[in-house]
């Protein structure tokens, strides 16, 4: 007997229907980062994207999804401030969040990681996470789900535990790719992508056409999510990302072209058409999660 996908089964699609979820990360971080997610949303695959209330560039992005409201987008719930002199810090006031936040008064940078994970209350991270998406909603916005920058709820279980107390709260779904963490997502009917989530900023920008059409020729049937940087190198995203903390884990403005000339390629745009892959935003994972209460 053939087994049917989970997640194909909770959302209503075949079994053997292969289900794509191409998210743009990171809406709202920069200018030059959000031509590429719009123009990617809007001329290429993505189909869904991640928006990061404490960023410089958010009403930028803001104004966009409000002028497409059938857009899948996240509330990237954000405690990191990764580049070196382009920073944020926290939605809600700074005293109500101490552990947060570096001697500066912003969200730690990347190279102390480690450190806010250890350090970080779980009280002040619901505090901060609330405040983010009450802000985002403030914007006149309706979100889809849920993510988090740089993935803590991936790493720390009382963190997951509360971004899924605070997805079920506000009706949103939830990006999990962590095998154990999607599997407790299923075992409770609540859709996940049951492949992981492949973040292509790990791809070498040389590499990463050839490296994504093989992707999409071999996707498995079920529900798989990518989540894209999809950026254009603008001098400002140069700059921007310019002296990295931790080289290699920011990733390059070279990176985030490459995540926008694949996502509108022609190429992978055929073999999405030649394979018969269904490209879904998370509306469609929203509808279960909200009746699932």
């Amino acid at each position: 007997m053939r087994v049917v996908p989970r997640a194909n089964e909770l959302l209503g699609y075949p079994a053997d229907a292969r289900l794509l979820i191409v998210n743009a990360d990171d809406f709202g971080m920069c200018h030059g980062q959000n031509l590429g997610a719009i123009r990617s949303m809007t001329e290429g695959l993505v189909s869904s994207c991640s928006l990061m209330a404490p960023t410089p560039w958010c009403l930028h992005a803001a104004e966009f999804l409000r002028q497409h409201p059938v857009v899948s987008f996240a509330v990237h719930l954000t405690i990191v401030s990764e580049y070196r002199h382009y920073r944020w810090g926290p939605v809600t006031a700074s005293e109500s969040v101490p552990s947060l936040l570096d001697e500066s008064g912003y969200f730690f940078g990347d190279d102390r990681f480690d450190h806010m994970l250890d350090s970080a209350d779980i009280g002040e991270l619901e505090t901060e996470f609330r405040e983010q998406i009450e802000a985002v909603k403030a914007l006149g916005l309706e979100p889809s789900h849920l993510d988090t920058h740089y993935g803590p709820h991936e790493i720390r279980q009382d963190i997951f535990d509360l971004v899924l107390r605070l997805a079920r709260e506000y009706g949103l779904a939830m990006r999990a790719g962590s095998p154990h963490l999607v599997e407790s997502l299923l075992a409770q009917g609540l859709p996940a992508a049951e492949h992981g989530v492949l973040d292509t900023g790990r791809i070498p920008p040389e590499q990463k056409a050839e490296v994504l059409a093989a992707r999409l020729k071999g996707l498995p049937a079920g529900l798989s999510e990518w989540a894209l940087h999809p950026g254009i190198a603008t001098d400002e995203l140069r700059a921007v990302m310019a002296d990295p903390r931790v080289p290699g884990v920011t990733g390059t403005p070279e990176g985030r072209q490459s995540d926008f000339d694949v996502a509108v390629s022609e190429e992978a745009a055929r073999i999405v058409d030649d394979e018969g892959i269904q490209i879904i935003g998370y509306r469609k994972l929203q509808e279960i999660w909200r009746a699932a209460g």
